[in-house]
């Protein structure tokens, strides 16, 4: 039996303080045996809400495994939670910086030593109004086509009743349903030997990936996704 991904003094704080925040949800979890318990592996999710990524740690540490998320840069510099950040190997991201690039070199180094990288193709927060994932960026399948590690797609759906984000509300009573449903490894071995920087393959793999996770989605929803993506 594979024992929990030693994670540190760090990883045990952040653990403490997720834990009990992730309780204002009750969690339905289907497929987690398809989380690798070692070795490195991409997972890719859909993002509707700014609970996603507190209920994702928790979600991704009960199945014995690290997670690592892109973060902003800033966040960093806020008094403890900083400390958690750095001392966790998050990866801090600085948009709009000569430093950009540094996020997905950090990524790269991360599942060359076997971590779990977490990544919302999406970048933020769906405006959906019906929460169904947006146009994605390419970030994700650079990391899955320069890495030769699985790549997990997960649909999340739950958070956003508990707090939305664009109208700022927050409504943790009743307590909402949060349920995570992991898919098949995507199968990308179309695309061995395929320029991992080309834009065309780099968007149809993002198309792969996103579609997955929206199949997920439709599936926890049990309602027919949009023909089209949202722009928003």
């Amino acid at each position: 039996m594979t024992g929990r991904e030693k994670g540190g003094f760090w990883v045990g704080l952040a653990a403490a303080v997720f834990y009990p925040l992730t309780a204002i949800g009750k969690r339905v979890q289907t497929g987690t045996e398809k989380v690798p318990r070692q070795g490195p592996a991409v997972l890719v999710m859909n993002h509707i809400s700014h609970l996603d990524p507190v209920v994702d740690a928790v979600f991704v540490h009960r199945q014995k495994r690290v997670p690592r998320f892109f973060l902003k840069e800033s966040l960093r510099h806020v008094p403890v939670f900083g400390k958690i950040v750095d001392g966790s190997g998050q990866i801090p991201v600085s948009r709009g910086s000569s430093a950009a690039g540094d996020s997905l070199k950090a990524a790269h180094q991360a599942l060359a030593q076997g971590k779990v990288i977490v990544i919302y193709p999406e970048g933020t927060i769906t405006k959906d109004p019906e929460g169904w994932p947006k146009d994605a960026f390419t970030g994700a399948a650079r990391l899955a086509l320069q890495n030769d590690v699985p790549v997990i797609p997960i649909a999340r759906w739950g958070t956003n009743h508990i707090f939305d984000g664009y109208t700022k509300k927050f409504t943790p009573l009743p307590r909402k349903t949060v349920t995570h449903l992991v898919g098949d490894p995507i199968d990308l071995s179309a695309y061995q030997g395929a320029n991992p920087r080309s834009a065309s393959t780099l968007r149809e793999v993002t198309t792969l990936m996103m579609d997955e996770v929206t199949r997920l989605l439709a599936e926890i929803r049990q309602e027919e996704p949009p023909s089209k993506k949202p722009d928003a």
